[in-house]
């Protein structure tokens, strides 16, 4: 259920971006979890609209993983905890005159059982 949920949201995702735009999201595809890579346009719409919070009224935080940039002003613990809403890491994101997000919906049972990661990217 929870897969279905936000797969159904990235593809939302992504047909609203190539809705009328020439730069659309760019999908990238690993042997085991599929994703998008967003532009800084993109990233900002995220961040600003309801996919973070439609994610997580589907998908339990402890089972969406956040990659943080070394420079993140979001608080890690020393067990890798981000203590920060996916909202905040994906605005800190866009935030950043060239930040970006890559969001990625993993296959069940692997990613030590997470079901979204999203990272951040930015120079």
């Amino acid at each position: 259920m929870f897969s279905a949920a936000v797969s159904t949201v990235l593809v939302g995702a992504a047909v609203a971006f190539g809705a009328g735009s020439a730069a659309a999201a760019d999908p990238v595809v690993q042997p085991d979890r599929i994703g998008l890579q967003l532009s800084h346009a993109e990233t900002r719409v995220v961040a600003d609209g309801p996919i973070p919070a439609v994610i997580t009224m589907f998908v339990p935080l402890n089972r969406i993983g956040v990659g943080l940039k070394a420079d993140t002003g979001i608080y890690k613990d020393e067990n890798g905890g981000v203590h920060a809403s996916l909202r905040q890491a994906i605005m800190e994101a866009a935030n950043h005159p060239d930040g970006t997000i890559t969001l990625y919906l993993n296959a069940p049972g692997t990613r030590n059982g997470r079901v979204l990661d999203m990272y951040q990217n930015w120079n």
